[in-house]
């Protein structure tokens, strides 16, 4: 290899060729150059540092063009994940172990857009959920969470919720890689962006099962999440309401937990916000508050929310009232003193108002409401009764066509008639016995829609004086109501000329003997009753076989 060495020509180390072919390049040592040799050597350097640049910018380039297939990728598979369709396709492929290392590119935004992509496809089943835990790509997050920006740790607390939702399985999975301590540090958080993702995965872990959402509360998630409800972005405070919403439903302890941190004034203050939204959620945490005790529902109450509530029972969103009608059915359940705070601030006939303006299962907390209040006291059933409670009941019961609704009505129509003649008439007057009766009987019904159906027949039955709602049961009855109606009648036909008069005229006492009842039974002692009102010869002339007994006389009647 040939190595030349030649001077510098000038201060700055670079080579100036001469203006023509006659000049001569002096050096600093007095040496002299020809045109030809200083223009060589200048061109010579310019290529040289050309080849340089050309050569790093290849190299650079490559590292570009990895970058820019990294990013197209992540957020094509994070697109792709949005649509349903593509999911088992994206799975075949073995999407998550491409995803996997991306997690741990140096590019942030390919991180964050890895995590997206990961969480929509961890939401959409349980199989790719699992996947994500098999592949070990929970301690990454969790890592992640607490060393990486704002925007990675709202993606990466976005993929744990998605994996925690689906089972309690997978929530213990999410719990058992250090989540919680990770989660927690970020409800501490300055962005509410962060808070609320957090907020969210702690949720869909406490919803589970009482031991998770204990594991939530240890964590010391319970008094964050009273401070986010206090923040003013809506949606943090919707998440932190639902969270709390999902702890508290477990047990009457993690109750008492949430409302040992003042979680109860907070709640009450935003009942009125305009958003449904967070109304939904306002009034899912009172009421998972309040179903567990008399105490905590006495403090409900005493927050002032009623009768301000009420007037959310005509909120546009559907399930901000149902969910009102859902804490007033938590509330009534406990005593007959909150049931009667609720029925003096007009709540039984808001109630009846909403069920006449709903359909389907939103009215089933209604309906349960009202056969909460009508069993604690007979004035309280008045009340129900007053308000026009039963025909708008009676409506439920034939609009209606899930059994689990039905079962609803027919225990609240027991709960009502169950306690004097003049409950229960309000009952039967609404044709509302042989509607039962039906579905008592009624091979389709559920065996609970038919346990309830029976008992609301009976307990009703028991109570009602009132013959000429019964008379038409005595035709369809099996025999094991039928000895209820019977019993009635026995009851009421001996004291009531005018009765005994129109049971003999409308065809019900020659029903009564047609009546087939084992000796000594129940049953055949109530027929008996009867037959004792009336003249032997009438009971005979009702009695089955007497015509042909009578034609047989003729028969063998001899005149004089």
């Amino acid at each position: 290899m040939l190595r030349i060495s030649l001077p510098v020509c000038c201060q700055d180390n670079t080579f100036t060729p001469p203006l023509d072919q006659s000049q001569q390049t002096l050096f600093p040592d007095g040496s002299t150059c020809s045109y030809f040799l200083v223009s060589f050597i200048y061109h010579f350097v310019q290529i040289g540092d050309t080849d340089i640049n050309m050569s790093q910018r290849q190299v650079l380039q490559v590292f570009e063009q990895y970058q820019k297939a990294r990013t197209q990728f992540v957020q094509t598979v994070a697109d792709l994940a949005t649509r349903p369709q593509n999911i088992e396709t994206l799975q075949n492929a073995g999407v998550m172990s491409l995803l996997r290392p991306l997690l741990l590119d140096a590019v942030p935004t390919i991180q964050q857009t890895a995590a997206l992509a990961l969480g929509r496809l961890a939401n959409y089943n349980d199989d790719l959920a699992e996947a994500v835990v098999k592949g070990d790509i929970l301690p990454q997050l969790v890592y992640s969470l607490a060393e990486q920006k704002r925007f990675y740790k709202k993606a990466a607390a976005f993929v744990l919720r998605a994996v925690a939702k689906h089972s309690p399985e997978l929530a213990q999975a999410v719990v058992d890689c250090g989540a919680l301590d990770a989660l927690v540090i970020s409800l501490e958080e300055f962005d509410p962006g962060v808070k609320e993702a957090a907020g969210w995965a702690l949720g869909y872990i406490a919803r589970h099962s009482a031991q998770l959402a204990q594991a939530v509360v240890d964590a010391g998630v319970v008094p964050l999440l009273v401070l986010c409800i206090q923040e003013p972005e809506i949606a943090l405070k919707r998440v932190a309401a639902s969270a709390l919403s999902d702890i508290a439903k477990h047990s009457p302890e993690l109750a008492q937990t949430v409302v040992d941190t003042g979680a109860i004034p907070y709640l009450a203050q935003m009942i009125l916000n305009p958003d449904s939204k967070l109304k939904r959620q306002v009034f899912s945490a009172l009421s998972q508050i309040a179903k567990h005790s008399v105490d905590v529902a006495e403090m409900v109450v005493e927050a002032d929310i009623f009768p301000a509530a009420l007037s959310c029972l005509k909120d546009p969103d559907e399930y901000v009232r149902k969910n009102v009608t859902t804490l007033m059915r938590e509330i009534t359940k406990h005593t007959p003193e909150l049931s009667q705070i609720i029925v003096n601030v007009g709540g039984i006939a808001a109630v009846i108002d909403y069920l006449g303006d709903s359909k389907g299962a939103v009215r089933l907390p209604g309906i349960m409401m009202l056969g909460y209040v009508a069993a604690h006291t007979e004035n309280l059933a008045m009340a129900v009764i007053v308000s026009k409670g039963v025909p708008q009941l009676a409506i439920c019961l034939e609009e209606e066509h899930e059994d689990h609704i039905k079962a609803a009505t027919a225990w609240a129509f027991g709960q009502i008639g169950r306690h004097t003649p003049e409950h229960a008439k309000s009952v039967a007057v609404a044709n509302v016995l042989p509607k039962l009766l039906h579905l008592y009987l009624d091979t389709e019904s559920s065996e609970d829609l038919q346990v309830k159906a029976k008992k609301a027949l009976k307990s009703i039955l028991q109570k009602c004086t009132y013959l000429p709602v019964l008379e038409p049961l005595l035709y369809d009855a099996p025999s094991n109501i039928l000895k209820h109606v019977i019993c009635q009648f026995s009851k009421v036909l001996p004291h009531d000329s005018k009765a005994r008069r129109l049971f003999v005229t409308s065809g019900g006492l020659k029903k009564v003997q047609e009546i087939k009842a084992e000796p000594g039974s129940a049953l055949q002692e109530y027929i008996n009753a009867i037959n004792n009102c009336y003249p032997e010869e009438i009971v005979r002339y009702y009695s089955p076989g007497y015509s042909e007994a009578l034609l047989e006389r003729i028969d063998n009647y001899q005149p004089n």
